[in-house]
């Protein structure tokens, strides 16, 4: 939350001339109900398995660039399927600069809390080990600046995803 995925993963995706897709807003569409409904009916337990059948079959299409909510990666299929796919990119900040990001978030349930430092913290503790280990490469974002990361990320991407211009 707040490291950037949407924004730098649309630049990105605008860059290399491919097709952003968001995993949460797939399992909207392909649902007709939203992310806090899903876990309020489903639990955890059913969204993460549609997150998982979404991932695997987004991760076989090619010329995508995909943004996955933060705890895809909790599942070790999902991250086999990411690693394994494609590229992957991790988008570093630290918990301050989440903080910024997320303060007048409303749509951030987790964060609706009168501790929401703690609840990066717990977060970052259980999942940071799995990002680095599903990444191909780490970017941090603390600087903010979009066009910087889009241009490291696109620097380092393997010579057939050559940017369109």
């Amino acid at each position: 939350m707040g490291a950037g995925k949407t924004t730098v993963g649309r630049q990105l995706a605008a860059a290399l001339g491919y097709s952003f897709i968001d995993s949460d807003h797939e399992i909207e569409a392909r649902t007709g109900a939203d992310i806090p409904w899903i876990f309020q009916v489903e639990g955890e337990d059913g969204f993460r398995r549609r997150e998982s059948q979404v991932i695997d079959d987004l991760t076989r299409r090619s010329r995508i660039v995909l943004a996955t909510g933060g705890g895809a990666v909790l599942r070790p299929e999902n991250r086999a399927a990411l690693h394994g796919r494609g590229f992957v990119v991790y988008l570093s900040a630290d918990i301050d600069q989440l903080l910024a990001r997320t303060a007048r978030d409303r749509n951030r349930p987790l964060l609706r809390t009168d501790n929401p430092r703690a609840v990066f913290e717990r977060i970052l503790a259980e999942r940071e080990p799995l990002y680095r280990e599903v990444a191909h490469l780490v970017v941090n974002t603390n600087a903010g600046n979009v066009r910087e990361a889009v241009g490291a990320i696109v620097s380092c991407l393997p010579r057939p995803h050559a940017p369109t211009m």
